[in-house]
Order: C-alpha cells, then sequence, then structure tokens
C-alpha cells in the first residue's frame, strides 16, 4: 500500500510493499552521518533504495528493510538469512 506522507514540508509518497523485504548493500551505510544504497528483489524484479541505519553497515551485508521514508529511500537493520532466501527473493 502506497500513502503520502510529509516529511520537512513536502509530500511524498510512501511505498510499504518493501517494508518487510531483505536486501543486500551495494553501498555500505555511515549510520546517521549518511545513507548506503539496498539492492532488493520486488515487484518481479530488482530496485535499488538509499538505505539508512542507526549504525554504519558494510558493503554486502544482508539488511531488511523495517520503514520507507518515500521517495525511494527506507530504514534498514543487519539481518542474519540463509542465502537462500535472499536469491528467492523472500521477505
Amino acid at each position: 500500500m502506497d500513502f503520502t506522507v510529509r516529511r520537512e514540508g513536502v509530500l511524498v509518497v510512501r511505498d510499504e510493499s518493501c517494508i518487510g523485504r531483505l536486501g543486500v548493500l551495494i553501498v555500505g551505510t555511515r549510520g546517521p552521518a549518511g545513507p548506503g544504497e539496498a539492492l532488493v528483489k520486488i515487484r518481479g524484479g530488482s530496485e535499488t533504495y538509499l538505505a539508512w541505519s542507526d549504525a554504519p553497515l558494510r558493503k554486502d551485508t544482508t539488511v531488511l528493510i523495517v520503514e520507507s521514508r518515500g521517495a525511494r529511500t527506507v530504514d534498514v537493520i543487519e539481518w542474519d538469512a540463509p542465502a537462500d532466501e535472499i536469491a528467492d527473493g523472500a521477505g
């Protein structure tokens, strides 16, 4: 489900379909200092999202999307998952 939220006075569309999905960081995060980039299997393909985390995470870390900030930006946490779950697009 997509809906609109207000961020810093601007309306953005929030994409809830990515919440709960697994991805892999293709660019590491810097915690509060800056986002990384996550590759997520979704909608029959793969899409990239700007990925924010509370603590820095390294490239190739498996992550779980826990929140959508809208505009293809998500909050992630590190996730320990079997490799076949990622390959099958589970999440």
